[in-house]
């Protein structure tokens, strides 16, 4: 018998032997919840571990409940990024907060996500994602266990807004906090309505800012997307007249 047989026969006493694990199905499918693996995050909690763990990986955390703490933050940010050109999603929260008209006030020139859009508009929003100095986003989803934000392309329209400029801006409702990654693909899989189906969209997983230690094992931020990354929680009675 040669080696690999020997091998290959090792391998098949070892599988005969094991059985199935406990919580199991034939499917090879583990059964058991993830609750019952990792401690769920109570309710009360979730806003509180989501920062500890966007921090830990180099988010920072702002919060706003009314609409002068809302501007307060966002001139903070603008000032501390030097930010005089912003590119917007068309998450639709941006809009019930009339981020655009208060980044203008701060005399900065802002450019949204329009639809429907020609391939010349695309391009010259594409253009834009890259040459602005702040990209703002809503967020499907915000999830505690790892401080990360979910951002779809069926939510934000293009995700080059939270790619492309080297500072990301996303912004969410306290509703949106998820405590675990089973809650958060339940939801994303979830039709929001009558019709909507999630077929064709993207998704990406924002933890943290962008880094790498490739060279040298020294962290560098910023080399394939945002070096710098700030979430705004909102609160959910947090309206914004028209006027």
């Amino acid at each position: 018998m040669s080696n690999r047989e020997e091998m290959l026969e090792r391998i098949r006493k070892a599988l005969a032997s094991s059985g199935e694990p406990k919580g199991a199905q034939r499917s090879g499918v583990i059964s058991a919840p993830l609750g019952d693996v990792m401690p769920r995050i109570a309710a009360p909690e979730l806003a509180a571990n989501f920062q500890a763990e966007l921090e830990a990986v180099g988010g920072k955390f702002h919060h706003a409940s009314t609409a002068a703490e809302l501007d307060e933050v966002l001139r903070s940010i603008c000032a501390s990024a030097r930010a005089r050109a912003a590119v917007l999603s068309r998450n639709p929260l941006l809009d019930e907060l009339k981020i655009a008209a208060r980044l203008e006030s701060l005399e900065i020139k802002v450019t949204a996500w329009e639809a429907p859009q020609s391939d010349a508009a695309r391009a010259a929003y594409r253009a834009e994602c890259f040459a602005a100095d702040i990209g703002v986003t809503g967020v499907d989803f915000a999830l505690a266990e790892t401080g990360s934000l979910i951002v779809t392309s069926h939510a934000e329209g293009s995700q080059l807004a939270s790619l492309a400029p080297p500072v990301h801006l996303a912004l969410f409702r306290r509703a949106q906090l998820r405590a675990s990654l089973d809650e958060v693909l339940a939801g994303l899989y979830a039709p929001a309505s009558a019709g909507d189906s999630p077929e064709g969209r993207s998704m990406v997983f924002v933890t943290g800012t962008s880094r790498t230690a490739d060279i040298e094992q020294q962290l560098v931020r910023g080399v394939h997307g945002p070096r710098e990354m700030y979430v705004i929680l909102t609160e959910d009675d947090l309206q914004i007249s028209a006027g």
